[in-house]
């Protein structure tokens, strides 16, 4: 049994919400054999989206969250922010004692869900990205106020199988949001950004977009399993006069680093301001 399984076994998932990040999660559980389908149910309010997700996974669905919640002991929140408080009650209602409650709920904090929950609810908040789709996200996880060391051992497991999985205090999710929760979109920008230099230079679009698209995917895999710094691993690439110290010398001058930083910056200034209009919210 590996381990993932093991953190998982005789777990009931429900997920209210059938989106995309409900679907990569559960695509993950189902491919990494971490849970079977019979371990897994799922609410969506669009019948569709239920069909999808039946016939794709073969798992049970609903439309009744309530319901949902009351068969789970691993609740996970996957719906839009602006609607958490809707579903906020049937949780209430359905939960039993030692149930875990998962968010991916973006910008919305702790306190905020605990605050609808009954006393002592079990809450982890999390901050995974896109690239969950493709089974290789980048997520942050943060525990609530009651929250054990088995529950978070239980949403790593349901993170790890899509991706990679840390665990932060929460008020260090905005700077997760702001770096790998808007990351994929900044990567998208240089990859395309890349591929337009390609075919500046000669190359096709199609040619250039699977060249620059699997040197960025190459890049990050080579510093992920050598562990290396990435500026180590920049200059076994950088010869002497070379063609790399020639690009590098541009992307410098550019101030290529220096916006990046500015970026994650911007974004995690952004994510809090969203988050606090949230909490107000859920406050009233």
């Amino acid at each position: 049994m590996n381990d993932l399984r093991k953190r998982m076994e005789g777990r009931r998932i429900g997920f209210l919400g059938g989106g995309s990040m409900a679907s990569a999660l559960i695509r993950g559980l189902l491919h990494s054999a971490t849970v079977t389908p019979a371990q897994i149910r799922a609410s969506d309010l669009k019948e569709q989206r239920l069909d999808e997700l039946r016939q794709t996974y073969g798992i049970e669905t609903t439309d009744d969250n309530e319901a949902l919640v009351r068969w789970a002991d691993v609740v996970v929140i996957a719906v839009k922010p602006q609607i958490v408080d809707r579903i906020l009650g049937a949780i209430a209602a359905g939960l039993n004692e030692g149930d875990v409650v998962v968010s991916v709920a973006a910008g919305v904090p702790i306190e905020a869900i605990e605050a609808r929950l009954p006393d002592r609810a079990r809450v982890i908040r999390s901050m995974p990205n896109t690239a969950a789709i493709a089974l290789a996200g980048a997520t942050a996880i943060a525990p609530g106020s009651h929250a054990t060391k088995d529950d978070l051992e239980v949403a790593r497991a349901l993170f790890e199988a899509v991706g990679r999985c840390v665990v932060l205090d929460e008020s260090l999710i905005d700077a997760v949001t702001g770096l790998s929760g808007s990351g994929p979109a900044y990567v998208m920008l240089m990859i395309e950004a890349l591929a337009d230099g390609g075919v500046k230079v000669g190359l096709g679009r199609d040619t250039a977009l699977l060249l620059a698209a699997q040197t960025v995917y190459g890049a990050a895999k080579l510093q992920l399993e050598t562990g290396e710094h990435p500026g180590r691993l920049k200059d076994m690439v950088t010869s002497p006069g070379g063609t790399a110290i020639a690009g590098l010398h541009t992307l410098e001058a550019g101030g290529l680093r220096r916006t990046l930083i500015d970026a994650v910056e911007a974004a995690t200034n952004r994510a809090a301001e969203l988050g606090e209009q949230m909490a107000k919210k859920l406050r009233r």
